[in-house]
């Protein structure tokens, strides 16, 4: 049976991307039925570009990503429904790769892949950071990690638990926090590395670790609510708890060497196990790319510190200030019904 399909684009301030993103979803090898563009209380043009693309609009006021997913939901007849951002550009084959394994009547939902044709170093970093994922997720039956620039899912369930959480306000961690809702519950969700967006990576370290310290704090939450992931996921590398632990320590005995010099070098210890750890990454990003291989030490380095700080401080926040986001998972209806809660 055939799957009917909408696309879902939220949309803030995206005037300058939005067309090229419109513009790939019209040229699809497989057409989706829609196109429904969010307009998540835009203050430039976005609305009028959508329209003039030939994109179904909804507007809302400015609520933040998740809601306007669960908007587009609502709009949405599609039996799959697909999602990308305004930044991104799918590949012409994109909506074809990614509802192909819903042929299975077993499989929830999936997620595609990002690439970049950006030549600056930070983009090409964070471009080797996602490949290094998707190599290992590649070998994974199954995932519990589905990120919303490229992925789909089947509208029914979408209904059934809510969609996202708006607790998230920020493009952060709600389409971490559904996956995760659906993969405790047993749904199958898979990984499809040939449905591939272009996207436009960060060029700069500060915004590099700008994000990286939101993603930490937002990713609390998500860790809070769902405890049994803090052992893995199919995203994380599983080597990041161990080098939060060893970069916290690091640092420790670098402060307290101001005091009493000798500490100062008791932090080389887990510094040089910090430096081992990542290693693996080193070796495998050298045939691909020399510079970032070289580079790799000190950014990360930056990259588990930021992260880590955001994680401490939304553990704190989310865990002792911030009580009421610690609730099950309780999202809006999206069709009159009573949504699915989490026990």
């Amino acid at each position: 049976m055939s799957l009917s399909t909408s696309v879902v684009v939220p949309a803030y301030n995206a005037v300058k991307v939005l067309p090229v993103c419109l513009a790939a979803l019209e040229h699809q090898t497989h057409r989706p039925d829609e196109i429904i563009v969010v307009d998540d209380g835009s203050s430039d043009e976005t609305e009028h570009v959508a329209r003039r693309c030939g994109a179904t609009v909804v507007k809302q006021s400015h609520q933040g990503p998740a809601a306007a997913r669960n908007l587009g939901i609502q709009r949405a007849r599609g039996d799959v429904i697909l999602f990308t951002d305004a930044d991104c550009e799918p590949l012409p084959d994109w909506v074809e790769k990614m509802i192909a394994p819903f042929s299975d009547p077993q499989v929830t939902g999936a997620k595609g892949a990002y690439r970049t044709r950006q030549q600056k170093l930070m983009a090409r970093l964070v471009q080797m950071e996602y490949e290094r994922r998707y190599e290992r997720m590649r070998a994974l039956p199954r995932i519990d990690f589905i990120d919303t620039y490229s992925a789909a899912y089947r509208r029914s369930v979408l209904i059934q638990y809510g969609g996202f959480d708006c607790a998230y306000p920020i493009p952060s961690a709600e389409d971490i926090d559904l996956s995760f809702r659906l993969a405790v519950a047993n749904h199958l969700l898979v990984f499809v590395p040939e449905a591939r967006v272009w996207h436009l990576h960060p060029t700069s370290l500060k915004t590099y670790l700008t994000r990286k310290g939101q993603y930490g704090l937002w990713r609390a939450l998500a860790y809070l609510r769902h405890p049994e992931k803090t052992s893995g996921d199919a995203h994380t590398d599983p080597a990041l708890k161990s080098q939060f632990v060893l970069v916290a320590a690091a640092l420790a005995f670098f402060l307290a060497g101001v005091i009493w010099q000798p500490l100062f070098l008791v932090g080389l210890i887990p510094l040089a196990l910090f430096e081992w750890s990542i290693l693996p990454f080193v070796r495998w990003a050298w045939p691909r790319d020399r510079v970032v291989a070289l580079v790799w030490s000190p950014i990360s380095f930056a990259r588990v510190t930021v992260q880590g700080m955001g994680l401490a401080l939304g553990l704190i926040w989310h865990g002792l200030l911030a009580r009421q986001n610690l609730r099950p998972a309780e999202t809006v209806s999206l069709d009159g019904h009573q949504a699915h809660k989490d026990s």
